[in-house]
């Protein structure tokens, strides 16, 4: 290797050793789980030897959450990029994983155009995706509901809004207690901004909306009736919308959407604001990874709901501080998908409903009860995703309870991390069941619970032969 290749090496020692000692084990361990001898890893930390392709990708793989590679570290981060992308199923064939890094070390130029070639394709994909949906379903893509305008807006900001989060965790280290109680925002509410919370409606008024802000008296009315975490929310919300003002309307101002679309960001980015409140980033990050993101130990904590943890868990993207890559969405008794957001390579179809053989539309029909399931996409990535049926009871007979589901799940590479991996056979490929992203889009050619033709493939109909599915797909 040339002297310019060696120059461009990195060294992370300090880095390193920090990583070892977050985790708690000791150098024998840590040189173990590397597949590298104590005196080498001894080296790296001590900066004697730079850091590797090989063990850039040993380290992502035995740390996928935990370890950050330093700011100025571009060398390294290439690899790391690069890693991510030839690990696209799209990519199976190619070199071993070692010789790839030293392409990446010793030919920055190629692999900074092949990552960036790569980002270009996934995004063509997503587009590709969205055209095939608008002609399949017959809704031109550029006559988009306002709904659909702020959920494709919150999908490209990664779900993650950067100065919204950061006010609110600045918030709640003012208020300085886990979890928030009622009581407390009551009273900063009252005191801080002269509004009186009360409480009415019931079985008595069952029509009476959940809450009704009026702003001229400066009173908050709630419904007795629904549940505890709901009402905290919602006065987290109205916190939220004084405390957090400014930045909700910057950037709600700034996005270029339609009228409407734009008000509708701005009620969103409240409730943005209203989860970041309870759930601050850094402590829920650090509370998810601690429990291996069990969910029902992270609502008691933070007294929220089990669908407000999951969807606090979707927007942990902060740069440097990410949280686990997962995948979250709800979907109603009819198989519509009415909130969805993912971090991961899985993307979520537009219109109409999710894959029939997907674990969330059983677990409509059992509500609290968690399920889960080892699935495989098209592409061959396999995911490991948790599901639960959930009931919102409306407070009167004549009014039936809202049933759905909310489902969470991961890559399957960070099962580790998941404690609904536990007991799934990750190792055999023929355990995890072969889903598509909707049938539109599905090019399995056998699947008993096909729906629809892919869009864009041509059927054949036999007279004379009859399979489950009436027709084979070309």
């Amino acid at each position: 290797m040339n002297s310019g290749a060696r120059g461009r090496r990195r060294f992370a020692g300090a880095a390193l050793r920090s990583l070892r000692q977050s985790v708690g084990i000791g150098q024998a361990m840590m040189a173990a789980r590397l597949g590298v001898s104590v005196s080498y890893l001894s080296q790296l930390e001590n900066d004697d030897r730079p850091i590797t392709g090989k063990v850039a990708d040993a380290l992502a793989r035995a740390f996928p959450l935990d370890w950050t590679l330093p700011d100025d570290d571009t060398g390294v981060q290439r690899i790391e990029s690069f890693r991510t992308a030839v690990a696209d199923p799209l990519f199976a064939d190619l070199a071993p994983a070692e010789q790839l890094h030293r392409i990446a070390e010793q030919q920055p130029d190629l692999a900074e155009r092949f990552i960036r070639l790569h980002a270009a394709y996934r995004r063509a994909e997503e587009q590709r995706q969205i055209i095939d949906e608008s002609l399949s379903s017959g809704v031109p893509g550029d006559q988009r509901l306002p709904w659909e305008e702020v959920r494709d807006w919150f999908h490209e900001a990664e779900n993650y809004i950067d100065p919204i989060d950061r006010a609110a965790e600045a918030l709640a280290e003012t208020l300085d207690t886990e979890p928030i109680p009622e009581s407390l925002l009551i009273h900063v509410l009252k005191v801080g901004y002269g509004v009186e919370t009360v409480t009415a409606g019931g079985s008595e008024q069952p029509d009476r909306p959940l809450r009704r802000f009026d702003r001229e008296r400066g009173v908050l009315t709630l419904d007795r009736a629904m549940a505890a975490e709901t009402r905290l929310f919602f006065l987290a919300l109205q916190l939220a919308t004084f405390a957090i003002a400014g930045p909700i309307r910057t950037v709600s101002e700034s996005a270029v959407l339609s009228d409407v679309a734009r008000r509708l960001l701005g009620l969103g980015l409240a409730n943005y604001a209203a989860g970041a409140l309870l759930m601050p980033y850094a402590r829920f990050r650090a509370s998810a990874r601690a429990v291996r993101h069990d969910i029902d130990r992270l609502s008691r904590r933070f007294g929220v709901s089990f669908e407000q943890a999951c969807h606090r868990l979707s927007t942990l993207q902060r740069p440097g501080a990410r949280g686990l890559p997962v995948f979250f969405c709800r979907v109603d008794m009819a198989g519509n998908i009415t909130k969805r957001h993912s971090a991961t390579r899985l993307q979520f179809a537009r219109f109409g409903g999710a894959c029939p053989l997907w674990i969330v539309h059983e677990a409509v029909a059992i509500p609290d009860r968690i399920l889960v399931q080892l699935a495989e996409t098209t592409d061959g990535v396999r995911y490991v995703s948790m599901a639960k049926g959930l009931v919102k009871p409306s407070g009167s007979y004549s009014r039936s309870p809202r049933r759905y589901a909310v489902a969470l799940g991961c890559e399957v590479e960070h099962a580790e991390a998941f404690i609904y991996a536990d007991g799934l056979d990750l190792g055999n490929a023929a355990a995890a069941t072969p889903i598509g992203i909707s049938c539109r889009l599905c090019l399995r050619e056998r699947c008993d619970q096909r729906a629809f033709p892919p869009a864009d493939r041509q059927i054949v109909i036999e007279p004379d032969v009859r399979n489950v599915v009436p027709y084979q797909v070309l």
